[in-house]
């Protein structure tokens, strides 16, 4: 009766550990920044970017998802739900964590904003051309990208969203959709599809995103100049592009190196045989861009 009564005690705490860790992940992570002093510089409908409370800088680069309750970190490339951000803030453990939250933030629950038909964002591209914008050409700095060996391969791009003008580094896909980047914003244009840049090479380089392939062209220029490219745009296309890659002799993969990218990265292999990882050109970082940043 004695071990019984003790592996109930034990379930129970360990239920009650799960359920605090539950509830925490419903707290509004916009809500429990505003309580700890850290105020939005920009918030939209969907996202609210504020100056990193990592470490100090003069341009929002920390954005917090509004619909997904999310965070991520742009300087670092890291991001995930409150409970790691606060772990990360104070070098706290989780338990610390659910501690330190019941006594700041426990009324600050998470409510997805609704989504209706009318508020789905629809993008219009107004012109397209080189790049020539400060702003533009101070972002792609911060990416360590350099514009005069990438220019022919991105474009500044003018669009309309929700009547309001922006405009951002384009990338355009297969469909002659556009990939969109700048300094605030992260967005696509329909339709939205993957990129293949044909040079007639037997071999063929597959990216997850194009900063990858744009900081490949500035690390690696000579296995680039031997390479067609496949740049994914979505890691949603790797199932898409058979018909496309299918007659090279060699696929390189250049995908991430996380969870998602282990996943494709197996796939495509198991697919092909001539298929190669080639994530040891850019191991201990996340992919190729914060490669290039560091090294920069």
């Amino acid at each position: 009766m004695h071990q019984i009564i003790k592996i109930f005690k034990k379930h129970k705490h360990m239920k009650e550990k799960r359920m605090n860790c539950e509830k925490a992940r419903t707290l509004c992570i916009v809500n429990t920044l505003a309580n700890l002093g850290h105020f939005p510089v920009r918030k939209t409908e969907k996202e609210a970017w504020f100056l990193s409370p990592f470490r100090s800088e003069t341009q929002a680069s920390f954005k917090v998802s509004r619909a997904l309750n999310r965070w991520y970190d742009h300087g670092e490339g890291i991001g995930g739900n409150l409970i790691d951000l606060v772990c990360k803030m104070n070098s706290f453990s989780v338990q610390e964590t659910l501690k330190f939250l019941q006594g700041h933030t426990s009324n600050f629950f998470f409510q997805p904003p609704p989504v209706s038909a009318k508020q789905q964002k629809k993008i219009i591209i107004n012109r397209v051309e080189s790049i020539s914008h400060a702003a533009l050409i101070d972002y792609l700095d911060t990416r360590k990208i350099q514009l005069s060996t990438v220019h022919q391969y991105i474009k500044e791009v003018h669009f309309t969203m929700n009547h309001k003008s922006f405009f951002a580094i384009g990338f355009q896909n297969d469909q002659r959709g556009w990939e969109l980047r700048n300094s605030f914003q992260k967005l696509c244009s329909s339709p939205k599809a993957f990129t293949h840049l044909e040079h007639g090479n037997s071999n063929i380089v597959i990216f997850e995103g194009f900063f990858d392939f744009l900081s490949a062209l500035i690390l690696q220029p000579k296995w680039m100049m031997e390479s067609d490219y496949m740049i994914l745009n979505s890691l949603a296309f790797a199932n898409k592009i058979h018909m496309k890659i299918k007659s090279y002799n060699k696929i390189s993969l250049a995908l991430d190196n996380d969870t998602a990218g282990n996943k494709i990265t197996a796939l495509i292999q198991k697919q092909y045989s001539r298929a190669v990882d080639c994530r040891k050109n850019f191991e201990g970082f996340k992919d190729i861009n914060e490669k290039l940043k560091a090294w920069a």
